[in-house]
């Protein structure tokens, strides 16, 4: 393939995927509702386009387009709907949905894009804004021959050897859920652990605890060194950060799918009542998984 890709979306991470793909020697033509952050990105030498059309004249075919843009109503509307991308590619054109989709909105829209002869392949990206400029953990599902056509564009966003195909339309999207399912159970326990250990009668220092969990020890994780991180950056205290913890529903539909499963969930479904709860009492532990979130996904810990 020509080493050549149409970004939609220049959020935290749309605009580090695009950052990340220039540096690797792509042209990289991006489109985003906001006219002002395409401006700002066409300052690093990134082509600018300010509609779907534009986007799609300026990429040769077969054009591949990445979509990074929240999920639910934002997804359908640039994927599959009249208003969107989808009328403006031909046939034999790529489409990747790298946003959080839930996995069964992920396989209606394959259908709907397929339909008009355009391939659908779909991304479920980790690692946060730093992860998308220096080398994402991409999770991906679709039909194999399209994923080998694209893969020298999932290799080069990567890190190393951090991306993997799953067979089936939504597969990715499927693992990347449960990801983030598995995500909230972690920082949940993480949490907990570490409110017991502020509250008990040593004078611990917070910041030396993470820091010995995260060198060779059975829990030492990427988790734990943002921990450090950020108890380093706020304080430990973390006077400054919200004790309501947000969430963005992927943990939700994690849950939703061991229910319709009949497969206990009992620590993620604690875990994302626990935020919640957050919400109307605020908490020590509801403040670290916001600081948590900022470290790793550059969440507001307002």
């Amino acid at each position: 393939m020509k080493k050549q890709i149409g970004i939609i979306g220049l959020g935290k991470m749309g605009a580090n995927i695009a950052r990340n793909f220039k540096n690797k020697g792509w042209e990289v033509v991006a489109y985003n509702r906001t006219a002002a952050d395409t401006q700002e990105i066409e300052k690093e030498g990134i082509i600018g386009a300010y509609s779907y059309e534009e986007l799609a004249s300026k990429l040769e075919s077969p054009r591949v387009v990445w979509v990074m843009v929240p999920s639910n109503d934002p997804a359908t509307e640039v994927l599959v709907s009249d208003s969107g991308i989808l009328p403006h590619l031909s046939e034999g054109d790529y489409l990747i949905d790298a946003g959080n989709s839930y996995f069964k909105n992920t396989k209606q829209r394959a259908e709907q894009v397929e339909a008009k002869g355009v391939h659908f392949v779909d991304c479920g990206v980790s690692g946060g804004p730093e992860g998308a400029l220096k080398g994402a953990c991409c999770m991906i599902g679709g039909i194999r021959s399209d994923f080998e056509y694209l893969e020298e564009a999932f290799r080069d966003v990567s890190a190393p050897d951090a991306y993997e195909f799953f067979e089936g339309h939504a597969a990715g999207h499927f693992v990347k859920m449960i990801h983030n399912g598995i995500e909230y159970g972690m920082m949940q326990s993480i949490a907990e652990g570490f409110d017991v250990m502020k509250n008990s009668e040593f004078n611990l220092s917070l910041v030396n605890v993470a820091r010995i969990y995260g060198k060779q020890s059975v829990i030492s994780s990427r988790l734990i060194d943002w921990t450090k991180e950020g108890f380093e950056k706020f304080g430990e205290d973390l006077s400054e950060v919200s004790g309501s913890a947000g969430h963005l529903g992927e943990g939700e539909w994690s849950i939703k799918t061991g229910q319709e499963m009949n497969i206990p969930v009992k620590v993620m479904e604690e875990a994302f009542n626990a935020r919640l709860k957050s919400a109307e009492n605020p908490s020590f532990q509801g403040k670290i998984i916001s600081m948590l979130r900022n470290m790793f996904g550059g969440h507001s810990v307002k």
